[in-house]
């Protein structure tokens, strides 16, 4: 199989925060527009100061960062997870780990902002600025439900020649 024979591959940054939940419906939707897979990210570590932890094993932190993977693909999508939709636990920084899988995708999703305060996240600033793909900045609607942002939700997509669909 050649390059141009390659499925587009869109990796989506998923913290369980309603930026991020409506990141994954944002993908999905673009996703059958572009016959892309999608593979929703969520990134883990031990957090500093948890050294002890490590003697005693990091199975608490992976297995937090799997329910919250969980719950935000059951909070986008219910029991109806579209087919190119894929769960994958990577353990690292977010920012890194999304800029080193940036390498291999075509398209990176990322929220707004997700369980901090800043305005423009700090994940999202970084894969803005350091990202090997285009990145889709993609915040919640405030007037939807949690959980409920997203492109059907007041988000505008605009198509390649710029003009909004």
């Amino acid at each position: 199989m050649d390059a141009s024979q390659v499925r587009p591959k869109i990796i989506v940054g998923v913290d369980g925060s309603d930026a991020s939940i409506a990141a994954l419906r944002t993908a999905a939707s673009l996703a059958g527009r572009l016959d892309a897979s999608v593979e929703a990210w969520t990134c883990w570590d031990v957090p500093p100061g948890f050294g002890l932890y490590l003697v005693v094993g990091v199975e608490g932190f992976e297995h937090a960062a799997k329910q919250s993977l969980e719950q935000a693909l059951a909070a986008a999508f219910g029991d109806e997870r579209p087919a190119p939709v894929r769960a994958r636990l990577v353990r690292g920084k977010a920012a890194d780990a999304l800029i080193e899988g940036s390498r291999t995708a075509s398209l990176l999703v990322v929220g707004r902002r997700g369980r901090g305060s800043l305005v423009l996240g700090s994940v999202s600033s970084a894969c803005v600025s350091h990202a090997h793909c285009p990145v889709l900045v993609v915040h919640a609607s405030e007037k939807a439900p949690p959980g409920k942002a997203g492109l059907e939700s007041g988000a505008q997509e605009k198509n390649p020649g710029g003009g909004a669909q």
